[in-house]
């Protein structure tokens, strides 16, 4: 059973903790103030510490150090009413595991709690943890959503056929790493696995880049060289993007897909070509080939199998997982003592849409692990590109810029005040404005 210290001076708020943490199961001490809470310390070996951040005589920044000087294993949480970047910062430096605004989600705190306590170390916990990775962790994706463990079955399945696959889904979900999972689990896994991307290289270099040429087919042509298509004879290629690929090269893509030959540019002798097609694309293939943009029987050559790949705001559970590999990943990279992210961070994290999917979480965090200087990633570090895709457009009338703007500003200002359940402090550090200047807007724009 963890044994828990709740430290404050507000009675009211000691026996509110210990009635509900006991009710958790867990064996709770409460203390007044720093000076028995540190006397306690000294006589009993608490696994975790809750201490309230402004108390008289010694404020909680204070205890921290006192308690961490004198119980370096104990998990220091602070509550504060004054929650800010700076403090959370002080206090993260100084040892403190997470912080927690006054007010706030008792269930938030529980979890908070428990998290702390697996943090710690607890033999049972640590172990059901490492299970729970094995098993949401499959050749590079990490997911434990209910279409992602689909997608792992699909690949078991059908990694060692011969049959052409197509992955559909947007950009940066991760259609490379379906495609380099299902060669790996194939008999073709010791030979080549090459990936081209279909819009990523001009038209008149593609056929070259796909075919290969013979030596003066072309000015600048000296000498022979093989296509990608010959560099994965026995293995694998990854078309990726295949929507982008030019109508007259769908044709010559369509003879390789059915006769297994090609022919390099100026040649004339055909090439066998034993290679395993995968291909992705973000696009509708089947709305382009009623418009006439993509032949329809390469459509059904290369769609013989369909894999669609999720888009991450429909698997947000998968969320943290992701979140907690790319923290180590790049703590690790830049060599920084960051562990984890504060309960807001990721709260603002499960409440984002990312419209680039997991390669936008993966660029988030590496930022924010980069810009980071305490060993927990807090809310202001995280930089979303929420305007990225922002599109307006003028009418001939004209528009009132500044009534246009005080509309954007306020749907901020909504969602900052709904994400902090009313605290206009909180709303403040979530939009990087004072406590008065927000105010100030509020009034101003009539927000309720």
């Amino acid at each position: 059973m963890a044994r828990i210290l709740v430290v404050d001076d507000d009675q009211g708020m000691r026996e509110f903790m210990e009635i509900m943490l006991t009710k958790e199961g867990y064996d709770v001490t409460s203390a007044e103030g720093p000076a028995k809470a540190i006397n306690l310390c000294s006589k009993k070996d608490f696994d975790l510490v809750i201490t309230d951040l402004k108390m008289p005589k010694i404020d909680g920044i204070e205890f921290l150090k006192t308690i961490k000087d004198q119980r370096p294993e104990t998990i220091v949480i602070l509550i504060t009413a004054y929650a800010s970047g700076e403090t959370a910062i002080n206090a993260m430096k100084e040892g403190a595991f997470d912080y927690v605004e006054k007010g706030g989600s008792n269930e938030e705190l529980k979890q908070i709690i428990r998290s702390a306590l697996i943090n710690k170390g607890l033999v049972e916990e640590k172990n059901q943890l490492k299970v729970t990775m094995e098993e949401t962790v499959f050749c590079n994706m990490i997911g434990s959503n209910r279409e992602m463990l689909k997608v792992y079955e699909i690949i078991k399945k059908v990694a060692d056929t011969p049959a052409n696959i197509l992955i559909l889904g947007e950009s940066g979900t991760g259609k490379e790493l379906v495609a380099r999972a299902i060669h790996d689990n194939s008999s073709r896994a010791k030979m080549p696995i090459v990936v081209i991307n279909c819009g990523g290289i001009p038209e008149n270099l593609l056929e070259s880049e796909l075919f290969g040429y013979m030596k003066g087919s072309f000015t600048g042509a000296y000498a022979d060289k093989p296509g990608l298509f010959e560099m994965a004879r026995g293995g694998t290629i990854f078309l990726d993007e295949i929507g982008e690929l030019p109508t007259a090269l769908q044709v010559k893509l369509l003879r390789v897909v059915q006769e297994k030959t090609f022919r390099r540019i100026g040649g004339a002798e055909n090439i066998k070509g034993d290679v395993r097609i995968i291909s992705a694309t973000n696009q509708n293939l089947l709305e382009k080939v009623k418009e006439g943009k993509f032949r329809e029987d390469l459509y059904f050559r290369l769609n013989v199998i369909p894999i669609h790949m999720p888009p991450l705001r429909e698997r947000k559970e998968d969320i943290p997982l992701l979140t907690k590999h790319f923290i180590e990943k790049y703590a690790r990279e830049f060599n920084k003592e960051v562990r984890t992210i504060s309960s807001y961070a990721m709260e603002l994290l499960m409440d984002y849409a990312f419209p680039g999917n997991i390669r936008e979480l993966e660029n988030i965090i590496e930022r924010s692990v980069a810009m980071e200087s305490s060993n927990i990633i807090l809310p202001e570090n995280l930089l979303f590109s929420t305007l990225t895709n922002f599109n307006v457009e003028i009418p001939d009338k004209g528009i009132n810029l500044n009534e246009e703007l005080e509309k954007i500003e306020k749907k901020f200002i909504e969602k900052a005040l709904q994400k902090a359940k009313g605290s206009k402090t909180r709303a403040g550090e979530l939009l990087h404005v004072t406590f008065d200047s927000l105010r100030y807007r509020i009034e101003k724009l009539g927000i309720e």
